[in-house]
């Protein structure tokens, strides 16, 4: 037995099943719009992506450059290190190698260095020296009056003095 008004009614039943499950699937999507919130798709550098020795050419990059921290630039020749600071204020500062020497090289350095303090003293005396020849030879040619009489008498000595250095063989 076939009975349409069955068939009609299951037909009605199924349209209005999907007709309320079109309208809550609307209700869903209409929240989803207006709870929904745009992704960030942003990327924040939160800590500097360089570490360890940053090389700048001249006090102009080391300016350009940003800087969270107290950070040095060195110059490619390592003679020179720039520190910036996070005020943006820069101090310079010349670099110099410090070489060890041992015993031997200490030894020589400092024999040098007597060397050169005898070469300024042996300029400093020659230069007295030539100053006092001229004193000296000044006073000896010089004219004076005899006491009472008046007359002049001249007193020539030899103005020529050398001086001779020896030195003595081991």
């Amino acid at each position: 037995m076939y009975n349409p008004y069955m068939n009609n009614f299951n037909q009605q039943s199924i349209n209005d099943r999907i007709d309320t499950q079109i309208a809550q699937l609307q209700q869903m999507k209409e929240q989803m719009k207006h709870n929904q919130q745009p992704a960030i798709n942003q990327t924040f550098q939160l800590a500097p992506q360089q570490s360890g020795l940053r090389y700048a050419n001249s006090l102009g990059d080391v300016t350009k450059e940003i800087v969270y921290a107290d950070t040095p630039f060195f110059s490619q020749d390592m003679s020179v290190v720039w520190i910036k600071n996070t005020k943006n204020e820069i101090k310079t500062y010349e670099l110099n190698e410090i070489v060890e020497l041992d015993e031997k090289d200490m030894q020589i350095q400092y024999l040098q260095s007597q060397i050169e303090e005898l070469k300024g003293m042996i300029k400093n005396e020659s230069s007295t020296n030539n100053a006092n020849d001229d004193e000296k030879q000044n006073a000896t040619n010089t004219t004076t009056n005899d006491g009472e009489i008046r007359t002049t008498i001249k007193k020539g000595k030899s103005t020529s003095i050398s001086k001779v250095s020896g030195s003595k063989e081991e």
